[in-house]
């Protein structure tokens, strides 16, 4: 069996008592021992039969992992230890394979933990049930709901953070293979009057707050909220916050519902207005204003919120104004108007409040039904969760708590009768005889309170339907002069009090005497609440909005159809509600959730006796257990009873061969289990009493100890069998092993042995025949060498004439020979690197070989000079051709020219065509710039150099402004006819022009440059003929300066003068240059 099939029991392993029906004494201390026992363990399921009590742990517990639905999933009721999961998987079974529609009531007060319960149930069904893209979706419908009806309906209270202020009840449908495929929600007595008042340490509900909290600031500027809390009067302050509550992360998650659930974005946007519009509403006050006739009339204080809730409604401001200050009353064809003073306008302000919010709900509710509902029309199986508050007993019970205590009647009055017809029909299925069990009947308490006649719901509708002065004391009277007589009906006017001297009975009270306990209620505000008036002024006010939900809200304000027939009243409408809530939970099979909490504290660890108890009370908890006790205490089918007990009896251990039922017999035969102890059914075995059972499971649990040690014993023999026959079979191994290892120990050296002899007799018979080959080698070399001696005497003897003849010659031209190829090869391994300027070259080593040596040298050379031209590109082909002519200008003529060798020439150093200084300049010179430099230009009158920029180009030469770009001289090739440096380092140099020119009439151009070995070089290449283009090198020359010659002459200076050369003026027809030494 895997981990998931194992079996266990309710019995098994049980902390405490898992089913309270077993629990032997029963008295109300052993009850909450008992809880309190399991509770300390984190057991917080216990089982009343088929009802399970749940505790509210205050923590989160392992218990609802995917691995605990798969375990409690098509499992028996009683199989496992008690769970929720267990209650929801019988139900969900019994729907789908029985086809009994189900009902869930899950009963509590408020923080005992009803609404978890429900989800829980809920989520058991979704995980369960089918899967399939459509049955996911309604089921991610179905429980995406709760988030959106938690933020409207539920709130923080002094007992509970997320307190249900509202009865819900869901019809889940499912199809013939038992998936979801709809459901229907209802929901009862919502709390309204919290929208405009709440008790101190609680909060309004929970969408105002994350309203304000999780809303962008978009949102909010649309709805005209503000985040600030205190800004509106109906939050309360005290506890607008609550640790453990992400107000602004919930409201993401109900915006996310309401669109899973089907909510159009302009649907969620009204929903948030009207909301807005409630919060707004609180916020307008009132003040008096006397009038002529001496009445007051109530007028409004600050028109800002008035007019801010009319923008988000769509109402005219005029006319809700006059709706809170007048009010018509309409009796067949007359209109009266009256005035409404301050507090009758508070009064209209709060109930229009608390109508809008109302209303809201019940439409959200109806929008969600839309969204849920079954598609399919065929007939559909049933399970409905019903989550209702519990019995509530306060300090202060008012007309709230009296309407949630009948509807608890009910569901009492309707456990007790349907846990009586199934505990009957049970019977009768078995074919058990049936007992009377006498039980407590609460239908004479839900008479007293819904009787049509003399009930005190018939008596408050008819006192609020009554004309003349109606207020809670003359309900009170009627009371006590109707019931005066009624055994569970108590007040100090009433005969059947007993302690009509007794002051803790006050004036405006009554008392009843629930099955739960006598509770308290004031009458003050009866009235009020059951009559739930909203004024026909503010209704047809609220029906002209242009909102797209206000006439859905408020049908009645429709003019057309105005029903001058008073409206049903609360109490009215609860009572219908329960009526058809109860002819509905008829209709099923019932499962029952009653949830208590441990404490007031809401804290985990903590079991408070007397609340528990309080609440046990309440629930009738102690009364369902007797009545599951008034008969058998326990049944159980025969199969796993016959299989949990076969090892108490002979005959039926291990196996029992014939029916179930007959092995269940023999067993409790045989172990003498009295008679009147147990009833046979069709096919289960009663048990009356408990201790019966506990005599079965001590038995049991005693075999199973001897059991256990007859397994020990066979299992350590077999152990020790078996490791005696390991150690038997080691041994066989071991031994096995070593003779194998010993006979290859001897096979290896018998083996060893023979390859040495075996290599000693080869060695022996290979070097006996090594010495016969060489005895015929030496043999036959002896052979050849006489052969060879004897060919050569008579040779000798032949040619010997003519061996002395020619003799000298061969020896000359072999030694000549031997010689030159001695030579050649080792000039192959001495040769120089490749190049060109090497001027190694290997030694000569024969005189004679002088000149092939030289010969060889000048080849090698071309060759590699050949070789290495081979490499050259286009581009540095012609820069060692402008570099080879500047060479032959300025070498061993010019001192500046050995620095300018390793300069290469970049021709344009100014880049004019990428620098947008000089676009100017370069829109004027068309052609391919070769050259581009800064020049200082040399003036005669003083000597001193202007910066220009030189320009050379194919066909002339520019000269520009370097700031401006603006071309100062332009300069054809041809008209220049030489150029003249002087033979120091400076970079003067002057071009002189051809006389008759355009170009001469200024004179010629003295310049210096850093590059005048490149740009003289340039000219040179450039000019039109170079023959006529003379170049003269002289420390001294003449400049043509307009109409005089200058003569310009360079001295060399010393290295004081500073590192550049300078040019003076000395007279009008001599400039000198000082160049200093380098």
């Amino acid at each position: 069996m895997s981990k998931m099939e194992v079996k266990t029991s309710l019995l098994d392993n049980m902390i405490g008592v898992g089913d309270m029906v077993l629990l032997e004494p029963l008295t109300e201390d052993s009850f909450i021992d008992n809880l309190r026992k399991r509770f300390d363990h984190n057991e917080i399921y216990t089982y009343i039969g088929s009802v399970v009590i749940s505790m509210n742990p205050y923590k989160h517990l392992s218990i609802y992992t995917a691995d605990k639905v798969e375990e409690y999933r098509n499992r028996n009721f009683y199989e496992l230890s008690p769970h929720i999961y267990a209650l929801a998987d019988m139900a969900y079974r019994s729907l789908r394979d029985q086809d009994k529609d189900q009902c869930i009531l899950i009963t509590g007060e408020s923080g005992a933990g009803k609404t978890e319960a429900s989800k829980l149930v809920m989520s058991y069904v979704a995980a369960v049930c089918g899967k399939g893209q459509e049955v996911n979706k309604v089921k991610e419908q179905l429980l995406q709901s709760n988030p959106v009806l938690e933020a409207f309906g539920n709130a923080k209270t002094v007992r509970n953070d997320n307190s249900s202020r509202f009865g819900k009840y869901m019809d889940i449908e499912f199809d013939f293979k038992g998936d979801p495929i709809g459901g229907v929600i209802s929901n009862y007595l919502l709390e309204k009057s919290r929208v405009v008042k709440q008790p101190r340490g609680e909060r309004n509900f929970h969408v105002f707050y994350q309203l304000l909290s999780g809303a962008s600031e978009d949102t909010l500027k649309k709805l005209k909220l503000d985040r600030d809390f205190s800004k509106y009067n109906y939050l309360s302050l005290d506890s607008a916050t609550v640790n453990g509550l992400d107000d602004a992360a919930n409201f993401r998650t109900v915006r996310n519902a309401m669109q899973i659930v089907g909510f159009m974005e302009d649907e969620v946007l009204s929903v948030l207005e009207l909301v807005a519009a409630v919060l707004k509403l609180g916020n307008i006050e009132f003040k008096p204003e006397s009038r002529v006739n001496g009445f007051d009339e109530s007028r409004v204080k600050d028109k800002n919120d008035l007019k801010e809730m009319c923008e988000l409604l769509g109402i005219e401001q005029a006319v809700l104004e006059r709706a809170f200050s007048f009010r018509t009353v309409e009796a067949k064809l007359e209109k009266v108007s009256t005035t409404l003073n301050v507090a009758q306008a508070y009064y209209a302000r709060d109930a229009l409040a608390k109508n809008l919010y109302s209303r809201l709900f019940s439409w959200l509710v109806n929008r969600i039904n839309e969204s849920i509902k079954a598609q399919t029309k065929t007939r559909k199986k049933v399970m409905g969760v019903l989550d209702i508050y519990g019995f509530e007993i306060f300090e202060d019970n008012s007309f709230e708590q009296f309407i949630i205590n009948y509807c608890n009647e009910k569901l009492q009055q309707i456990f007790i009768e349907l846990t009586l017809r199934e505990e009957q029909e049970e019977y009768v299925r078995e074919g058990i005889e049936w007992t009377n069990i006498e039980y407590f009947n609460n239908a004479i308490i839900c008479d007293l309170i819904e009787n049509n006649q003399n009930g005190i719901l018939a008596m408050l509708d008819e006192e609020c339907l009554r004309p003349g002065t109606v207020t809670d004391d003359t309900f009170l009277d009627k009371l006590n002069t109707i019931c005066a007589e009624h055994q569970h009906f108590e007040s100090r006017q009433s005969k059947n009090s007993k302690f009509l001297t007794d002051h803790s009975l006050p004036h405006n009270c009554f008392r009843i005497q629930h099955y739960a306990g006598k509770v308290l209620y004031r009458v003050e505000g009866f009235v009020d609440k059951n009559n739930d008036l909203l004024y026909r002024d503010l209704s047809q006010a609220m029906y002209k909005a242009n909102h797209s939900l206000m006439k859905l809200l408020f049908p009645e304000g429709n003019p057309a159809k105005v029903n001058l027939k008073r409206p049903p009243t609360a109490g009215f409408q609860f009572r219908a509600s329960v009526g058809t809530l109860m002819r509905n939970l008829q209709t099923k099979n019932p499962n029952y959730i009653r949830c208590i909490k441990p404490n007031d504290k809401k804290a985990a660890h903590i079991f408070t006796d007397s609340l528990v108890c309080h609440q046990a009370r309440y629930l009738g908890l102690m009364e369902n257990v007797r009545v599951r006790r008034a008969g058998y205490a326990f049944r159980q089918a025969y199969e796993p009873c016959l299989e949990r007990y076969k090892m108490l009896c002979k005959q039926t251990w291990p196996h029992w061969r014939g029916p179930a039922r007959e092995g269940v017999e023999v067993l409790l035969t045989d172990l003498q289990v009295a008679p009147e102890e147990y009833s046979y059914g069709r096919s289960k075995i009663f048990i009356r009493n408990p201790r019966t059972l506990f005599f079965l499971e001590e038995k049991r649990r005693q075999c199973l100890e001897d059991l256990a040690t007859l397994i020990q014993k066979i299992y350590r023999g077999w152990k020790c069998r078996t490791h005696f026959l390991l150690l038997k079979k080691s041994q066989v191994v071991v031994a096995a092993w070593y003779r194998r290892y010993a006979q290859q120990k001897k096979y290896q050296k018998i083996k060893s042995a023979t390859v040495v002899m075996q290599s000693f007799i080869r060695g022996w018979k290979a070097r006996k025949i090594l010495r016969e080959l060489k005895y015929q080698k030496r043999c036959k070399e002896a052979v050849t060498t006489i052969a060879a001696y004897w060919h050569g005497t008579q040779v000798r003897r032949e040619y010997r004439k003519f061996f002395r003849a020619n003799a000298g010659r061969k020896i000359y031209e072999f030694t000549v020979q031997r010689i030159m190829q001695k030579y050649f090869l080792g000039l192959k391994n001495t040769m120089p690197s490749m190049s060109p300027i090497d001027k190694t070259w290997p030694v000569r080593p024969y005189q004679f070989l002088e000149g092939a040596h030289t010969e060889l040298r000048r080849i090698f050379h071309l060759w590699r000079c050949k070789k290495y031209r081979g490499q050259f590109t286009a581009e540095k082909k012609a820069i060692y051709e402008e570099k080879l002519e500047a060479s032959e200008i300025f070498k061993d003529k010019k001192a500046l020219y050995p620095s300018s060798v390793s300069q290469p020439f970049k021709g344009d150093y100014l880049e004019i065509n990428k620098n947008p200084k000089y676009q100017k300049l370069n829109s004027v010179v068309e052609e391919k710039i070769l050259l581009a430099d800064v020049v200082n230009k040399i003036n005669r009158a003083n000597g001193k150099g202007a910066p220009r920029i030189f320009v050379l180009t194919k066909n002339s030469f520019v000269l520009a402004d370097q700031k401006t770009g603006q071309v100062k001289s332009s300069v054809p090739l041809p008209d220049v006819c030489s150029v003249s440096v002087s033979t120091q380092t400076d970079g003067f140099f002057a071009l002189k022009l051809k006389e008759g020119t355009a170009a001469a009439a200024k004179g010629d151009f003295l310049l210096s440059s850093d590059h005048l070995i490149e740009i003289i070089t340039k000219l040179h290449r450039t000019g039109v003929n170079r023959d006529q283009f003379n170049i003269d090198i002289s420390d001294e020359f003449l400049v043509q300066f307009k109409q005089d010659k200058v003569c310009v002459k360079f001295i060399q200076a010393g290295p004081k003068n500073g590192s550049s050369a300078a040019c003076k003026r000395k007279n009008n027809r001599l400039l000198e240059v000082c160049v200093p030494s380098p």
